[in-house]
């Protein structure tokens, strides 16, 4: 795996961090483990599903799906972050 350099110069952790383990978790079809290492990688798949079936087949409305998605992406990840954060320190 790639060590995340804002854990190792800073000392904390990204809002990235836990995305590969995760990823192999859900590849090895752990999907419990995958959810509690990063809980987004769902949103996650779920906006790169759509951004690859919207690159074959376009459809009305494409664009607000996605921003939507990239919107709900980005709050998963900052509400998993902040609770993350909460419980170390």
């Amino acid at each position: 795996m790639i060590p995340c350099i804002n854990k190792k110069i800073f000392g904390i952790e990204c809002l990235g961090c836990g995305m590969q383990r995760a990823t192999a978790l859900l590849f090895s079809g752990q999907f419990e483990a995958a959810f509690k290492i990063y809980p987004a990688i769902y949103t996650i798949f779920l906006l790169l599903a759509v951004i690859l079936f919207n690159f074959f087949v376009k459809f009305k409305f494409d664009y607000h799906l996605k921003i939507g998605l990239i919107l709900l992406n980005a709050l998963v990840m900052i509400i998993s972050y902040f609770i993350k954060m909460s419980h170390f320190m």
